[in-house]
């Protein structure tokens, strides 16, 4: 299957970047993407980290998920839906939410956000604990013949929850995220690339990837790595698409030649 990530550089409004990602998701499916993934906050980089709750949907109901359901159906693929704010019961916190549609435009995965990212260089500060709930478990589905699992930019960092995934293996791991210049420049290939060896399968890496109007600068590189750690395609900055294909032989291949899954050992 061939699979795309979907580089976008979001902004604060809601409306542009629902637009923006109609036409990524669009030119994905015309270079024969059976499967796309936007970026984390693919729908709103706000100006302060609340504006997100000006635009919390309820599960099931909401302009930005009709969006993605209305564009899986109009393309045919699956669409791994970046992150959008969802209510999450609190009034001090939403949900960090990633959702799956089905060709069919038919909702079949839903993964919270794990992981909460803390940051503070002196320069920059984040703490998402402050406006967001933390999801409680790992999630993976099924796209036509592949297993895929699902996770959230700062889930990277933290190989537990992709070897919780691996039972059974998935043949591919998303990652939508919006990572910081600094954090993106020291660790995120290496990331990227420690992920898919040790799980011995493809990920997919969506980013958001330059100057924003609030003044962040994401790191971009969204890419696509196999099995073996090999970086297959990637784009630096700037929104576009990134285009590559899952190949069960190549998975199978590098399982069979290095059986390390099979080796796994818990203490």
């Amino acid at each position: 299957m061939k699979i795309a990530a979907l580089q976008m550089v979001s902004t604060t409004s809601v409306e542009r970047n629902l637009d923006a990602a109609r036409n990524l998701v669009a030119e994905a499916a015309s270079l024969g993407a059976g499967l796309a993934v936007l970026p984390e906050y693919f729908c709103l980089m706000g100006r302060s980290e609340r504006d997100k709750f000006a635009v919390a949907e309820v599960p099931g109901k909401g302009p930005i998920q009709a969006m993605l359901a209305e564009a899986a159906v109009r393309h045919r693929l699956w669409l791994v839906g970046g992150t959008l704010p969802l209510q999450s019961g609190e009034d001090a916190r939403v949900l960090n939410t990633n959702l799956v549609f089905s060709p069919e435009g038919k909702q079949v995965a839903r993964y919270d956000k794990v992981h909460l990212f803390r940051f503070d260089n002196g320069r920059e500060q984040y703490d998402e604990e402050r406006t967001i709930k933390g999801g409680a478990k790992a999630v993976a589905f099924d796209a036509a013949a592949l297993r895929v699992g699902l996770s959230v930019c700062y889930d990277l960092r933290f190989p537990e929850l992709y070897r919780s995934l691996m039972k059974p293996p998935c043949d591919l791991l998303c990652v939508p995220s919006a990572f910081t210049h600094p954090t993106g420049e020291a660790h995120w290939e290496v990331l990227l690339r420690a992920r898919a060896i040790e799980n011995q399968c493809y990920v997919v890496a969506a980013a958001q990837g330059g100057r924003h109007e609030n003044g962040r600068r994401t790191f971009g590189h969204s890419l696509i790595v196999d099995p073996w750690g090999v970086v297959v395609a990637m784009r630096v900055e700037g929104e576009g698409v990134v285009i590559g294909e899952v190949d069960p032989a190549r998975i199978a291949d590098v399982r069979t030649q290095l059986p390390a899954l099979e080796h796994r050992r818990v203490f």
